[in-house]
């Protein structure tokens, strides 16, 4: 007994150690990540790279202005493409599909939506957007970054609300509220704080995309604001820059890297506290 009982403490102890040691690798890494951007890319951040668009070859005091604005365009759009079907479709999963066999048809797809590789989504919207239109454009670009959205978002919200406990749902219907009713003002709002979490993680995934975009929406060195042109994006012009021979380019491309990633992390954090104080006031 007393044998089993230290080999039971050996074992915990042990995977507790190797845990904490793949913690500490994972956060070495991940600030070593961070530190080499910041180090490389925060020198060519300055007023020119948020306002002038990208200069030629052998040129300098070039910038991004475009590229930015193309991204925050794309995910915007891709946003208000994938939000209210995920949520609509992780309600019917949730509240009218259980057991059915299209909500389990509808999980299944959305699973392997998750998991599949993003430039596999950017071959389909390929084929089924640019090529029968005869051109590249942003809203093809949209496209392809809401359906990898989507099942993130259908997939928190179905999660989210099967949290919420039956008894508040049997004691709202018992007062006498619709069923319609009930889902808005008891169920979602009870939800609302992991759905924003889901909606929120969506978008930090779908900012950094690159492949889908090379097969869609393109790219431009100019103003484009017409989302049926090709969309300039700060992820395909890194990965064009960073492949370039210019000195000036890798210095852009780096520059794109830290404020990506900046604005990824940034945006994470404020969300989780804002979250963290919408719950406070909840409670």
């Amino acid at each position: 007994m007393n044998c089993r009982r230290v080999r039971r403490k050996f074992v915990n102890a042990l995977v507790l150690f190797l845990s904490g040691v793949a913690a500490l690798i994972g956060l070495a890494m991940l600030a070593w990540i961070l530190t080499d951007t910041a180090f490389k890319g925060i020198s060519a951040i300055n007023w020119d790279f948020f306002t002038k668009l990208p200069a030629p070859p052998g040129e300098e005091h070039g910038g991004l202005a475009n590229a930015i604005v193309g991204t925050l365009i794309l995910t915007a759009t891709a946003t208000v493409m994938s939000v209210p079907f995920g949520i609509l479709a992780g309600i019917y999963l949730a509240e009218f599909g259980r057991g059915g066999k299209l909500a389990a048809a509808v999980r299944l797809v959305a699973d392997v939506l998750t998991s599949a590789p993003s430039i596999v989504v950017g071959v389909f919207v390929y084929l089924a957007l640019v090529r029968p239109l005869g051109h590249f454009s942003g809203w093809a670009g949209a496209a392809a970054l809401a359906i990898l959205m989507l099942p993130v978002v259908t997939r928190t919200t179905e999660e989210m609300l099967n949290l919420v406990p039956d008894a508040m749902r049997e004691a709202a219907l018992a007062l006498g509220a619709p069923y319609w009713r009930m889902m808005f003002q008891v169920a979602l709002r009870a939800a609302m704080s992991g759905m924003l979490t889901g909606i929120l993680l969506s978008v930090s995934r779908v900012a950094g995309e690159t492949a889908p975009l090379l097969f869609t929406s393109l790219n431009s060195p100019y103003w484009a604001v017409n989302l049926n042109q090709p969309m300039p994006s700060l992820t395909v012009t890194l990965f064009n820059y960073a492949m370039s021979p210019y000195e000036e380019w890798h210095s852009l491309a780096w520059g794109a890297a830290f404020l990506i990633t900046m604005s990824v992390l940034a945006f994470t954090i404020l969300s989780r506290l804002w979250l963290r104080g919408v719950n406070r006031e909840r409670s």
